[in-house]
């Protein structure tokens, strides 16, 4: 079974390459983010064409999740529990979605940006992952058996590798203190990071710029991640980071991630 996670920036734009790209890897599962569309406008035809099921979340040209899936979906679930809004009126963002896709519970999370260290959008930040952390504590605590992938852009750099330079990135938001000791806590609570071991570091990115020939360049980010419960964990036999995809005419400014379980 592959799993894979792929912040698409707009499927409306690179739905031909998702779709392709679900071909070229033989993906079961995907989930995406920063779809920025409404359910309406969500492409979903190409992807039926294709043998995949697909549920969406999107509220409107901002953030917006999904999760495709040729293995079944079941019970869909918009955003977590404890999930924090944002706004005036504070509202949910469509960053959150799971279902259950062949017997492994699958969310796609976009995670708040941050902006700035000076930004109340930090804060708005931390507490997601703060409320994340404690919903998927709860998961395992009712079955420590449960097959759980936290699949997506986790806009966090956990660690000083995971960065083109650290002396670019300090003052900066992804890779403060507090942002990644609220990574940590997520692992802490559970989940493995299942990528890393399988594509290690440093210079392994999934994020570059779109601006000052970032890709060209390798001045790049390792953001996206699937974090496992360990039950999910104990599957996983391998994955890898297409930086092909980051090439060519309307390319995303992310890499996907695939991961590849072992068969139950």
């Amino acid at each position: 079974m592959h799993l894979a996670t792929f912040n698409c920036n707009s499927i409306r734009t690179r739905v031909d390459r998702v779709v392709a790209l679900l071909e070229r890897h033989d993906v079961d599962v995907l989930a995406l983010q920063e779809t920025k569309c409404t359910d309406e406008q969500f492409p979903a035809l190409p992807f039926e064409l294709a043998g995949y099921e697909v549920a969406h979340v999107g509220h409107n040209q901002w953030n917006g999740v999904a999760v495709v899936s040729r293995v079944g979906i079941e019970d869909v679930q918009v955003g977590f529990p404890g999930q924090p809004g944002w706004g005036d009126p504070v509202a949910a963002e469509a960053r959150a979605l799971g279902a259950t896709c062949g017997g492994v519970r699958v969310w796609s999370l976009y995670v708040p940006n941050g902006r700035s260290l000076a930004d109340p959008h930090l804060l708005y930040k931390l507490d997601w992952l703060a409320a994340l952390r404690d919903a998927g504590s709860r998961w395992l605590a009712e079955d420590p058996d449960a097959q759980i992938a936290l699949m997506g852009d986790w806009n966090i750099a956990p660690t000083d590798e995971d960065v083109w330079s650290v002396d670019y990135y300090r003052g900066r938001t992804h890779t403060s203190p507090e942002e990644r000791a609220a990574f940590a806590a997520v692992v802490d609570a559970g989940f493995e990071d299942v990528t890393r071991s399988h594509t290690p570091g440093p210079g392994t990115f999934t994020y570059w710029d779109y601006t000052q020939l970032a890709f060209p360049k390798r001045r790049g980010m390792r953001i996206d991640f699937c974090l496992g419960s360990p039950a999910l964990a104990a599957r996983v036999e391998g994955a890898f980071i297409d930086r092909e995809e980051r090439k060519g005419k309307g390319a995303s400014d992310h890499a996907p991630v695939v991961v590849a379980l072992t068969d139950v």
